[in-house]
């Protein structure tokens, strides 16, 4: 693996589909051992098919790769026992479970601070650990919904709630659990005292509307969908081009004077409509009408040519293929490929974060399933007789000992093998 920033640090990942694994990943992508537990028929990401590719479920490679992987049937003590071992020696643990499933293991909390004091227990859910819905199951669309996120997305008022299309509350979510994990893990360093994290998919679409809430602290309204549109600036939002669309960000006074200039209508600074921000706000449906008119006459890449020209903030509205292909995403890393076993040459999206010293990056393909259990084990100090007891017993799966082989295929001889 490249030597990351996290390097050292270990990390028990117990969390499936995405707010959890996306927090094993970041953490896995700047340089911590992250070790994926799964159940006997594995993450249920594996099934999210399709696409797939080679039967391999393209949305499962994309949040686990850099971590190792190990299956294990928790119904079984012997199991029970592989996992407290793991977390003993571990630095962090992220879980997503119902709440209560840990305690029914015999390792909640306050049990694994006495075992491993050190350790930093993450735990990522719907609504938080405490409050009123702390029972409650949690997904991406509930959280958006409950954070207010969705009465903010969409084409204007009246129209049905839209969901951004990102699961943006899972994303953040786990963006968040891994800055909660670096930051325990400091402070653990000085202390020698691990301590819990809690965080959720509600709250992580709470901090999302920062703008929204503001405007609805101060004035005592709901904020209302614009569209593309900013709440606070004008003009910033998409327009339509000659032959695409283009997002336009001339939102101060010098940017709303290089848009005229580039648009050769500099007598719109007259209209008493679009002085000045203010004034553009309250008349934002008449100042979108007027300026794409203007916009209409060109193609998209002439109008950012002339744009960058004069340093305005601009940029074309790009399929996530062609957000692949652009130059600057290739440029600094964000499109990666990894060999897996039994995908081949598989593309991922890169680290957001560049590190001088200390890079990180994606070196590992995600796992097959239980793939790197003997291993693990043998770290643990497990004998080879005992793995080999534990595959037969069925607490340890590896490969083909998995319930439904369909979705956990053994590599193929052909393939490059995995590191």
């Amino acid at each position: 693996m490249t030597a990351g920033p996290l390097a050292g640090l270990k990390v028990v990942e117990l969390a499936h589909i995405m707010a959890g694994p996306a927090c094993g990943m970041m953490l896995a992508d700047m340089g911590a051992d992250v070790i994926k537990v799964e159940k006997p028929n594995g993450d249920d990401s594996r099934r999210f098919l399709p696409p797939a590719i080679e039967g391999e479920s393209a949305a499962y490679m994309m949040m686990n790769r850099n971590k190792r992987g190990i299956a294990l049937n928790l119904k079984d003590p012997d199991a029970v026992e592989v996992l407290r071992r793991l977390l003993a020696g571990a630095d962090v643990v992220i879980e997503n479970y119902r709440k209560g499933t840990m305690e029914k293991l015999g390792l909640g909390y306050d049990t694994l601070r006495e075992i491993n004091p050190r350790l930093i227990y993450c735990e990522i859910s719907g609504f938080g650990r405490t409050g009123p819905y702390a029972h409650r199951g949690g997904f991406d669309l509930i959280a958006q919904g409950m954070s207010g996120l969705m009465s903010i997305t969409g084409e204007g008022p009246g129209r049905p709630p839209v969901k951004p299309g990102a699961p943006i509350t899972d994303i953040t979510a786990g963006i968040l659990a891994a800055m909660g994990c670096i930051a325990a893990y400091a402070r653990a360093r000085e202390t020698g005292q691990g301590q819990k994290v809690d965080t959720s998919l509600f709250e992580a679409g709470i901090t999302l509307t920062y703008w929204q809430s503001a405007i609805a602290f101060a004035t005592g309204e709901a904020p209302e969908p614009l569209g593309s549109a900013h709440p606070l600036n004008a003009p910033y939002q998409a327009f339509r081009t000659r032959d695409g669309w283009i997002n336009v960000g001339a939102a101060n006074q010098a940017n709303w004077l290089r848009l005229l200039d580039v648009i050769g209508a500099p007598e719109l600074n007259d209209d008493p409509r679009f002085a000045n921000n203010h004034d553009r706000m309250e008349n934002l449906p008449a100042l979108v009408e007027v300026l794409g008119g203007y916009l209409e006459t060109r193609d998209t890449d002439d109008w950012l040519a002339r744009m960058e020209a004069v340093g305005l903030p601009a940029g074309p509205v790009l399929t996530i293929p062609q957000m692949h292909a652009d130059p600057q995403a290739i440029a600094r890393e964000m499109i990666v490929e990894t060999d897996h076993p039994v995908a081949g040459r598989v593309k991922a999206i890169g680290l957001p974060v560049k590190f001088s010293e200390t890079p990180g990056g994606i070196d590992r393909p995600a796992p097959l399933l239980g793939q790197h259990g003997p291993e693990i084990l043998a770290e643990l100090g497990y004998p080879p007789e005992t793995v080999d007891r534990l595959r037969a017993s069925g607490a340890l799966i590896v490969g083909a000992d998995a319930p439904d082989r369909a979705t956990s295929p053994a590599p193929r001889a052909a393939r490059r093998t995995a590191p």
